[in-house]
């Protein structure tokens, strides 16, 4: 699983207007302004993508990742435990938490409570977030929500806080002006034989994804590629990309881009100006999958979101 926000909007726009708007040697070189219904859908997906980040659960509510140990690992606010919950959210001691041949199984300690699904528990076992044939096992206390991952092989614990102070002081992302130009018609060229993508997070794990192919499409008459990644079941291929914005006026880990599956006849639309931070942008306990090589573009795409800014820093 990626450490990603999924979405998706429906575009539509008049093709009078976009032959009309590109159409060269039209008299002025002035960057043709954006359709007003454009402007609005990207606007509405700015909108939607901000709520999601900006939920109860979402990545700005982040606030720990413990990873775990074979065996009994303690977990509370006591800075000496295995999973260290926030200081004033939790009980110094709320119980253990056991892996044993890649089960974990979670106790609480009496007179604590937790929660999974509304209602107390005193024991359960914690299915992980790659499981294929479980959802994972979310746990409640307060403001406090945790369940476990699974990394390369390595087990943990995400803490999430519905009353962080990332959260409580969000501003809002800085986004580049909607530019249709950045709204680009591709093909997918299918893998003959198929191939996965080796995709490296930030913690140095490999991990390999499958791909159905490469996205080709133009830039100011240059052919560019990228490969997507085909998430079982999704409706969207799934782009890690950089550029040579990154670092500067983007996110130094790249960015993020959701495209629609291709009909029958391969075509694809790339709109950079949904281009997207990773969760590592906003805090440092997600796993981002970092931009392969081939998918390191040479230029500058100034589109989409901007690299954040925590407050104060």
């Amino acid at each position: 699983m990626m450490e990603r926000i999924p979405h998706r909007t429906v575009w539509i726009v008049g093709c009078l207007f976009v032959a009309a708007a590109f159409l060269p040697g039209c008299g002025t070189s002035r960057k043709p302004e954006a359709p007003a219904a454009y402007v609005a859908e990207i606007t509405a997906w700015r909108t939607q993508r901000i709520e999601r980040l900006t939920s109860p659960t979402g990545w700005l509510s982040l606030v720990g990742l413990h990873w775990l140990k074979e065996g009994e690992n303690t977990f509370g606010a006591d800075t000496t435990r295995a999973v260290v919950l926030p200081r004033g959210k939790a009980p110094a001691f709320m119980g253990t938490i056991t892996v044993a041949d890649s089960e974990i199984t979670l106790k609480v300690a009496p007179g604590v409570d937790v929660l999974h699904n509304g209602s107390p528990v005193m024991s359960i076992v914690l299915h992980h977030d790659q499981e294929k044939d479980f959802e994972p096992t979310v746990l409640t206390h307060g403001t406090l929500t945790w369940f476990a991952i699974e990394r390369g092989g390595r087990l943990g614990i995400r803490v999430k806080d519905s009353d962080s102070k990332r959260l409580c002081e969000f501003k809002g992302i800085e986004s580049y002006t909607i530019d249709p130009h950045w709204r680009i018609e591709g093909v997918l060229v299918p893998n003959d034989p198929p191939k996965t993508l080796e995709i490296t997070n930030v913690l140095g794990t490999v991990s390999h994804e499958p791909s159905p192919g490469a996205l080709e499409f133009k830039i100011d008459g240059k052919t560019y590629r990228l490969d997507p990644i085909a998430e079982p079941g999704a409706e969207e291929l799934f782009v890690v990309f950089g550029d040579a914005s990154n670092g500067k006026e983007t996110y130094g880990g790249g960015r993020f881009l959701d495209v629609d599956l291709p009909g029958a006849d391969g075509k694809v639309v790339l709109d950079f100006n949904k281009a997207y931070n990773p969760p590592c942008c906003f805090t440092e306990f997600a796993t981002c999958p970092l931009p392969p090589l081939q998918n390191r573009l040479p230029i500058a795409v100034r589109a989409g979101e901007k690299t954040y800014q925590t407050p104060g820093h």
